[in-house]
């Protein structure tokens, strides 16, 4: 196993373990950094072991007894000192309890604020840099960096506990928990299919906890439905428009388990956002799409949520409906100036609408603000097929 591979398929599990071995989140996440540093020294020269994640967790636990030993002062964890040190042949895989979902609901404890909750979980369970968590909130890199920080150190004053909730508080605290995984997701579907595949494993575990909950099903038929479409979703190194899209690169088993987690959903009652974003992707997947159907669910998620993301959305919608007139005015309306997707959005309808001047300034203006590569591969593609200026 690369160890680039390692990274991002064994920290949320390795962090969960630490965690709930330790009790601490900075002392775990030390411990588990030192770790995947000892194995990026140690593994090219001595082979990748027969069970990475027991050596990771192992060497990982060792490390974090050894600083606790140093440390005679941290007078609360001197518990730990009677703990024999692991070695790597007594530990397997049966031997390392996977506590992602204590962890989840850990950093979505409601003494923190959403966007510490959603944050934190990223970092210790998605395995994201704080600059990539960044980009996901919109804010800069310091902010994001000291909202982390503050949310440990929460968590560790408020004594939050590293636990599922009971039953008669899951409802509850659902909602932020949902959010974790699709931002997750989210982050995966720009182009690592590591996250995307966490999220839907998350949400798979979150379905099975919670089998009453039509959101929890509504996401993961979500998620199953979107990620159904991702190895079409690119081409030489550009995103691909679903309209032009292959097909046969669909994974249509996939599909068809999204479609059975909508229905479960529906069954049980749901039209929360998750639900309604879900039957927008299943609508996708019909050949014609009904736009005009879609557009009204997009209205309906607007009412829900308030989003003037969901709005952009319903624009691009009313735009496959045959009125981009009508599109570029919702979109005109919206306040989201530092959000690629809405010049790019812009861009497209201006370009529809033969107004090449204002397309070519829309276009550039998303390809500033745009991080991935892809996207500003197709941005670049577009705006080199409008005409160009007078000379």
């Amino acid at each position: 196993m690369h160890l680039e591979q390692a990274f991002r398929e064994e920290w949320g599990r390795v962090l969960a373990a630490l965690i709930g071995f330790l009790g601490d989140f900075e002392l775990a996440e030390e411990a588990a950094q030192e770790a995947f540093a000892a194995a990026a020294e140690r593994w090219p020269r001595d082979g990748t072991p027969e069970n990475p994640r027991a050596w990771l967790v192992t060497t990982a636990r060792n490390r974090a007894i050894d600083r606790i030993r140093r440390d005679r002062t941290l007078a609360t964890k001197t518990a730990l000192l009677d703990v024999p040190e692991a070695t790597e042949d007594e530990m397997d895989d049966t031997t390392i309890p996977d506590e992602r979902l204590e962890l989840l609901f850990t950093c979505c404890h409601p003494a923190l604020a959403l966007d510490a909750q959603v944050a934190l979980t990223l970092r210790t369970l998605g395995g994201l840099a704080t600059d990539e968590i960044a980009r996901a909130f919109l804010v800069p890199e310091p902010t994001m960096a000291k909202r982390l920080v503050r949310a440990k150190k929460k968590i560790k004053a408020a004594g939050i506990p590293f636990r599922v909730p009971p039953a008669h508080l899951l409802p509850d605290r659902l909602v932020a928990v949902l959010a974790v995984v699709y931002l997750i997701f989210n982050e995966g579907y720009g182009g690592r299919g590591d996250l995307a595949a966490e999220a839907i494993r998350l949400g798979r575990a979150l379905a099975e906890l919670m089998p009453d909950e039509p959101e929890a099903h509504g996401l993961l038929a979500l998620m199953l439905l979107n990620d159904a479409r991702r190895d079409a979703r690119f081409a030489e190194g550009a995103i691909v428009l679903l309209r032009d899209q292959d097909r046969s690169l669909w994974d249509f088993d996939q599909t068809a388990d999204g479609r059975a987690a909508l229905d479960r959903a529906l069954a049980l009652g749901g039209r929360g956002p998750y639900l309604l974003q879900a039957a927008i992707a299943s609508l996708h997947v019909d050949e014609p799409p009904d736009w005009p159907q879609i557009a009204a669910l997009y209205g309906e998620l607007v009412r829900l949520t308030g989003s003037p993301v969901v709005e952009l959305n319903r624009a691009a919608a009313i735009a496959e409906a045959g009125n981009a007139e009508a599109a570029l005015a919702v979109v005109d309306r919206l306040q989201l100036d530092d959000y690629h997707y809405a010049h790019a959005t812009r861009g497209e309808l201006l370009r529809r609408l033969e107004r090449t001047d204002e397309a070519r300034a829309a276009y550039e203006r998303a390809i500033e603000l745009v991080h991935s590569d892809p996207e500003r591969n197709f941005l670049e593609q577009r705006l080199a097929e409008l005409e160009p200026p007078p000379a």
